[in-house]
């Protein structure tokens, strides 16, 4: 992230007092994919960007009940800053606007550990192969408490019902450049999905983060909460947090257009299979806290197994092929990620999954074209279809024993990743799953 010249620095200082803002906010997520943010007066913004704000490394440990997992590298010693990145900035209204954030050193090189310098890194070795790739995401989250009649999935009225606070979610936005495609009420109780227009990678992981951020900002004015975590009530619908990759070569589609199955390129169906073949290492990534494998379950449309069809939802690559139905054309959704991901780290990993797969010239497996579950052992075989780890100390066990996982999140992050998810096992793995949902609803929330 380079430091803006002094005239867009004076541009974006100009924009922030023109609009009123007062408060800046930068953010970054942690590996336990939790937001944590440093907070500056208006006219602090050019310090926060050039010379950021200083953060322990700490910061990379923090757990999900605000524990510290402390490991040799990240500990009480050492300082790393925290720089806000302006040409992000959205005014979100009322005196407050908000920017991503990466870490840096104290003598401004990048820190190994800063995840969306980690998809910054990856998007760039997209690039010098002559790839470009666009991604959109979709956020579920669950709205607590609220009264009137049940819920009715995909229904209406369940969404009549929370009408002014969707109104004024889209409002808010507008306001600050958040481009919602669609809004619906989801399949569990008081549950909300809403998709948003694909972009590039980095712009699209901090967009996650805004629409997290909007959503439990204005649920502040509405006397509701936003739970985005992957379980929020035991027994009950969990959220994902699906994101949609797009593919290309020099403005060519890789996902559609070609000879084989449904449009593939050869190209295009190399990434699928190096994303299949990753995901059983490195789902911990995707789906690893300590709730997550309550979600991630044969028929919740999780994509519990590593295989893909197209518009196959139980599979945890389903294909949206380039038909007159989708209008951003030919994508792949990976639908096994929640909201406790980390989404710059989650997009990194599924971009360089792709990117391993073209670059190996990885094998297509056979679709899959049934709920996976269904298939029978001579089935799965074929087609290679393969449960994910169904608890955290299996996914914890594959992530740890992958070199793969090690090549693509490098050491820093990998250490600090282990820990905070090692934590989460050892605090809470045996206790009663009610518990641990009630415990850590709002973990993920802003």
């Amino acid at each position: 992230m380079p430091v803006l010249p002094d005239e867009e620095l004076t541009a974006a200082a100009n924009r922030l007092e023109e609009a009123g803002v007062r408060l800046v906010t930068g953010s970054v997520v942690d590996p336990a994919g939790v937001i944590r943010a440093k907070h500056v007066p208006a006219r602090r913004a050019r310090a926060f960007h050039v010379n950021g704000m200083g953060a322990s490394p700490s910061w990379n440990v923090f757990c999900v009940d605000n524990a510290i997992a402390f490991t040799p590298r990240f500990g009480v010693v050492g300082d790393l800053r925290l720089r806000a990145d302006l040409t992000a900035l959205r005014v979100l209204g009322d005196g407050v606007a908000w920017a991503p954030a990466e870490m840096f050193d104290q003598d401004g090189a990048p820190a190994e550990v800063c995840t969306r310098g980690l998809l910054r890194r990856t998007t760039a070795a997209l690039a010098e192969r002559g790839l470009q790739a666009r991604l959109g995401c979709e956020l579920e989250m669950v709205l607590t408490p609220r009264s009137g009649p049940g819920w009715n999935a995909y229904g209406l009225g369940a969404l009549l019902d929370v009408e002014p606070y969707v109104l004024d979610l889209l409002d808010a936005a507008d306001r600050a450049g958040l481009p919602i495609e669609q809004i619906h009420a989801e399949y569990g109780d008081s549950q909300l999905e809403f998709s948003i227009a694909p972009t590039d990678p980095i712009t699209a992981a901090d967009h996650v983060v805004l629409a997290r951020l909007l959503a439990c900002r204005v649920a502040r004015h509405h006397d509701v909460a936003v739970s985005f975590s992957p379980l929020p009530f035991a027994g009950g619908s969990g959220n994902g947090a699906h994101q949609h990759l797009s593919l290309s070569r020099n403005g060519t589609p890789l996902l559609s257009g070609g000879s084989g199955p449904h449009g593939l390129t050869d190209d295009g169906g190399a990434a699928i299979g190096g994303v299949i073949a990753g995901l059983p290492e490195l789902s911990a990534v995707f789906a690893g806290s300590v709730l997550s494998p309550h979600r991630l379950q044969p028929g919740h449309w999780s994509g519990a197994f590593a295989c893909w069809g197209w518009e196959n939802r139980e599979a945890a690559v389903r294909l949206c092929a380039a038909t007159a139905g989708n209008p951003h054309g030919a994508s792949v959704e990976l639908k096994c990620i929640d909201p406790s991901a980390n989404p710059y780290l989650a997009a990194a990993v599924f971009l360089g999954l792709a990117l391993e797969g073209i670059d190996a010239g990885a094998p297509l497996p056979p679709e899959v074209t049934v709920a996976p579950a269904e298939l029978s052992a001579e089935e799965a075989a074929r087609t290679g279809a393969v449960r994910l780890p169904d608890d955290q100390a299996a996914a914890l066990e594959a992530l740890e024993g992958s070199e793969r996982a090690k090549r693509l999140l490098g050491e820093e992050i990998m250490e600090a990743l282990t820990a905070v998810r090692r934590y989460e096992l050892t605090t809470y793995g045996e206790q009663d799953v009610e518990a641990v949902a009630e415990k850590l609803r709002y973990a993920w929330s802003a």
